[in-house]
């Protein structure tokens, strides 16, 4: 009769605790929102929207989002969150207030900055690219929804969909993340604690549910750059009012080109553009809409020159073209259903 040591019936015991031990792993998202809140902070301030009795209202209040982007007191948010306010006040995450010094603004990418008199503040980790995202992975947003109250508020779900074109000059990445009134330029942040966009709309309307949209960082950090060397966008242009063909403006794919309808610069007229010439290619990359334009003139500046691949008086022609300012910006909004800014 053979007989089993302590040692042995210790080790079975063991082996038999580690093949039925949980294999459950910890949900990231708690983590991700503790790193991130104190980065985000709440945006409130006067209206300057109204009569003038009601502009004296101490109640007539809006507010929105920020994030931290730089620990000397430089916060990114919404230009539509900052644009009609005064009297600014940011709240951070620990409780302390502070008054704004500085606004610059942007709304045609309705990004903004703002500037507290603060040090030492946690800035947030921001995507070097939102290429990154994958539909369907799970992101986090956080903000201040509906009542200054809820401040660092946050709701989780995944990115819906990436480079949508919807309501505005450029691309916005699309979650079904509850984003509500308030959580404008709050942002949308990734599993590994990353921002990969600052929240700006949603549909709103009966049956519709959960389509908001954020700035990807591409253009938040194309903004800001040119705001913080620049105080302002030096936005380049084609210097051309163009017509999408109708397949690209319902959403259809489509090879089509764009149609000139104006020639705004005087660089595009000695360039020998004109009414009804139809424009395929910029610097040898295909263009369907006018947001693939302004996308692609994200990389130059105002004076540069590009080769424009178009038709001309039934000819296929190459021509150079300067570009011009943002005076003469050629962006419209696509056709799609207005988005409600947040």
């Amino acid at each position: 009769m053979s007989s089993i040591s302590i040692k042995e019936v210790e080790a079975q015991s063991a082996r038999s605790s580690t093949s039925s031990a949980p294999t459950y792993t910890q949900d990231p998202v708690p983590q991700v929102i503790k790193n991130l809140s104190p980065s985000v902070v709440g945006i409130i301030g006067k209206t300057t929207s109204g009569s003038s009795q009601s502009s004296e209202d101490r109640y007539n209040l809006a507010h929105g989002t920020g994030v931290i982007l730089k620990s000397d007191g430089w916060i990114v948010t919404n230009a539509h969150v900052v644009n009609e306010l005064t009297g600014i006040t940011v709240v951070t995450a620990d409780g302390k207030t502070y008054k704004v010094t500085k606004v610059l603004s942007d709304s045609i990418s309705d990004i903004a900055l703002i500037k507290i008199n603060a040090k030492s503040l946690k800035p947030a980790r921001f995507a070097d690219s939102s290429k990154v995202a994958q539909v369907g992975e799970k992101v986090v947003a956080i903000g201040t929804p509906i009542s200054f109250s809820l401040r660092n508020s946050a709701s989780v779900g995944v990115v819906s969909g990436l480079d949508r074109s919807v309501d505005g000059a450029y691309r916005l990445l699309q979650t079904d993340t509850a984003i509500n009134p308030g959580n404008s330029g709050g942002p949308l942040v990734n599993m590994k604690g990353e921002v990969i966009g600052i929240n700006t709309m949603k549909f709103s309307a009966v049956g519709i549910e959960n389509m908001g949209f954020s700035i990807p960082t591409e253009t938040v950090q194309y903004v800001i750059g040119h705001l913080l060397k620049y105080g302002e966008v030096k936005r380049a242009a084609l210097g051309l009012e163009l017509e999408e063909s109708w397949s690209a403006i319902v959403g259809l794919p489509s090879d089509d080109p764009l149609t000139v309808t104006k020639v705004i610069s005087s660089q595009a007229k000695k360039a020998r553009i004109k009414e009804d010439d139809v424009i395929y290619a910029i610097n040898g990359k295909r263009v369907y809409s006018n947001v693939d334009i302004n996308e692609m003139l994200k990389s130059f500046m105002p004076g540069s020159k590009v080769n424009v691949l178009m038709q001309s008086d039934g000819d296929i022609v190459n021509r150079r073209l300067t570009l011009s300012s943002g005076a003469e910006y050629d962006a419209v909004a696509a056709s799609e259903p207005e988005g409600e800014e947040l």
